[in-house]
């Protein structure tokens, strides 16, 4: 019952104008700072899952898939992992110039079936696990295949584009205005792609952290044009997530279970806003 409620609550949420901040509880990536000098800068990463934007008042974000790429296109490893109770924390070393990519990218399978008996079951897993979550024998399949992107970005020294090129898978991020170059007042553009194509009609978010001491949300929401082009005004200085989700929600039916669509996918970015 826990589990079929779960369910019905993320179809509910995750149709949404920008899922990943209407469900109750919000993984993020939270770095030290977007923008940084040196010879040899480090930067340190906050992990954690918190019903309030950047708070760290639930649980810790398992690092397990986080992967971190170079302005070469390599990989760079997560050092001086700490686990906490509330939260877990990593250091990288930028130790290339130019714009790093630290991202969770996670695919999932869930959805129901009839067993042998008739009785409905539910599942959540992944693609190597559908065969055993599935029985061969099962009836009325129905299955909701979700790709989540959760992601920051830190530049040492000027910042680059080598880390934006798109896989074409899910939803994601291509930046007409760099994130680590974000200026209070001033307007940033980005473009959204759903499988490495032009996603129009797509609801944004913009989300500052502090709720805790505002009160109220704060939040921002615009949506792509033709292009997959959103365009913000941007706020005061300080970190924000941006994030969106793919569909937009089918109508509700009365007395009937949100329908879930055959594919999902989600997207959110820690960004930092700078002072002018």
């Amino acid at each position: 019952m826990k589990l079929k409620t779960s369910l019905l609550a993320m179809a509910a949420l995750g149709l949404s104008l920008c899922a990943i901040q209407a469900q109750a509880h919000k993984p993020w990536l939270l770095p030290s700072s977007t923008l940084v000098e040196g010879k040899e800068p480090w930067v340190t990463v906050d992990a954690a899952i918190s019903e309030g934007l950047f708070d760290i008042d639930h649980q810790p974000l398992k690092l397990d898939g986080v992967l971190v790429t170079a302005p070469d296109g390599a990989n760079a490893p997560l050092e001086n992992i700490g686990n906490g109770k509330l939260r877990n924390t990593f250091d990288v070393r930028l130790n290339k110039p130019g714009t790093y990519r630290i991202a969770l990218v996670s695919h999932s399978v869930m959805g129901s079936y009839k067993d042998a008996a008739g009785e409905t079951k539910r599942f959540r897993g992944s693609e190597a696990t559908l065969a055993k979550d599935v029985p061969a024998d099962a009836s009325d399949i129905k299955l909701t295949r979700t790709v989540s992107r959760l992601e920051t970005f830190v530049s040492a020294g000027t910042p680059d584009r080598a880390v934006f090129k798109p896989s074409g898978v899910g939803l994601e991020l291509v930046p007409v205005s760099h994130p680590n170059d974000l200026r209070s007042g001033e307007q940033a553009t980005w473009r959204f792609l759903l499988d490495g194509k032009p996603v129009a009609n797509l609801g944004v978010s913009l989300i500052p952290g502090g709720v805790r001491y505002r009160g109220t949300l704060g939040e921002l929401r615009k949506q792509t044009d033709a292009n997959g082009e959103v365009r913000f005004e941007l706020p005061a200085a300080g970190m924000y997530m941006l994030s969106s989700s793919w569909p937009v929600a089918a109508p509700a039916v009365a007395g009937q279970p949100p329908v879930m669509p055959a594919r999902r996918a989600s997207y959110a970015a820690t960004l930092e806003i700078l002072p002018q």
